[in-house]
């Protein structure tokens, strides 16, 4: 178990520079990229089901009026980095600092900088007295909260954003830190005060920099170790990155799924309900797309496919992946399709997580519980690289799209 000591801390006022806020009439569209982080022979299974359960226990906890500074102590899974994350750029301070690592997570709310790029107080920066904490289950961290010009580029800029500096951190080697943005409700007891820490879209939108609170995402699948293939639509959508309409679903009420970004949805193969109409969350910081054990154990039984133990994946050979199945899932009366190349590791990469090029690895794993409790999949990155998808704060819902790339050869 990883416990963090409450540490009293002094902290200094400084100046606060007058900002002019520029207003957007149209969404400003920014690049993400893709990047690979692991180490060969890393359970890549265990990686996500470690996360998965530290959000699990924290929207429990939240359910309970729980704080951050008590949650850490509830989570014992060990530290572990995500293999896939996708990261955005954002300055700070002025003169600014630039973080170009920052991940981009809507399972987390609060944003902190400072695991790799040290933060630097400058004019602009403002001590607010308080520490910032928040446990991710693949990751914590312990810091300063500090108010400060956020500068995400494209004229987003939030002249006091709360974001944490951080003194202990672990989980993210080769990332600067965490742009969250999740609902707001889940940086209650984020900080000493209590309190909720408005987000960059809350605080962009606030101010009228972005006319919705609202942002699209882009993802698109790659080969590639490092690929900037992922855009994110501050204050709106951006419809050249998605085909046909979107499907709005509200966030479920089903707790504690209900904490985060959080759907309803069924899973089927062919005439085969593998999954039944349940509740979980949309995640871009979980690698895989995790299904509950027993409907996990149905898509195992359907594609063949064995345990692979220096991946921590299912495998398959080249001939049993010419007999995988659509897999699809029914999200508010649309079914979106992950096709067959839309279930598997990219094959090129295979080596560079210790697999080998003799078998096909796919990423649908096991969440590690059984369904009926509230939090019975995590649609990862290998399930967004494939769809488009908008989280609508002003609304609560979660919406999706085809791409060109959803039935795409790629991988």
């Amino acid at each position: 178990m990883i416990t963090t000591p409450f540490i009293p801390l002094v902290l200094a006022l400084s100046a606060v520079a007058t900002h002019l806020v520029t207003i957007r009439s149209t969404p400003v569209t920014l690049p993400l990229t893709k990047r690979l982080n692991i180490t060969k022979g890393v359970d890549l299974g265990k990686q996500a089901r470690a996360r998965a359960k530290g959000l699990r226990v924290l929207g429990e906890a939240k359910a309970r009026g729980a704080s951050q500074f008590e949650i850490g102590a509830i989570i014992n899974e060990p530290v572990v980095n995500q293999a896939v994350t996708y990261t955005a750029i954002a300055r700070i301070g002025n003169p600014a600092t630039t973080f170009p690592n920052l991940l981009i997570d809507t399972g987390s709310s609060n944003t902190w900088v400072g695991a790799t790029t040290p933060f630097r107080n400058t004019a602009t920066t403002q001590d607010s007295g308080e520490l910032m904490q928040v446990t991710y289950g693949s990751g914590f961290v312990l810091g300063e909260e500090v108010l400060d010009k956020f500068d995400l580029g494209g004229g987003l800029i939030v002249p006091q954003q709360s974001i944490g500096t951080s003194i202990f951190q672990s989980g993210f080697d080769g990332l600067d830190g965490i742009l969250g943005i999740g609902p707001v409700g889940l940086t209650s007891g984020t900080t000493q005060g209590g309190g909720l820490v408005p987000t960059v879209t809350d605080n962009l939108f606030s101010s009228g920099i972005i006319s919705a609170n609202q942002i699209g995402i882009s993802f698109n699948p790659t080969t590639n170790i490092v690929s900037p293939n992922g855009e994110l639509t501050w204050g709106g959508v951006d419809t050249s990155k998605f085909t046909g309409s979107l499907t709005f679903v509200p966030v479920t009420s089903t707790s504690p799924a209900s904490a985060f970004w959080g759907i309803d949805q069924s899973v089927s193969i062919g005439n085969n309900v593998i999954l039944p109409t349940t509740a979980g969350i949309v995640d871009t910081g979980t690698t895989l797309l995790l299904l509950a054990t027993d409907a996990f154990a149905r898509y195992q039984a359907s594609t063949g496919g064995v345990p692979d133990a220096a991946t921590g994946l299912l495998r398959i050979t080249p001939q049993q992946f010419i007999n995988l199945q659509n897999v699809d899932f029914h999200i508010g009366g649309t079914t979106f399709t992950l096709v067959p190349n839309a279930q598997i590791w990219p094959r090129a990469l295979n080596t560079a997580i210790g697999g080998s090029n003799s078998f096909v690895y796919l990423i649908v794993a096991d969440l590690g519980t059984p369904s009926g409790e509230g939090f019975d999949f995590v649609d990862g990155f290998a399930f967004l690289e494939r769809f488009y998808s908008v989280f609508d704060t002003t609304n609560r819902r979660v919406g999706f799209a085809t791409t060109p790339n959803t039935a795409a050869p790629i991988n």
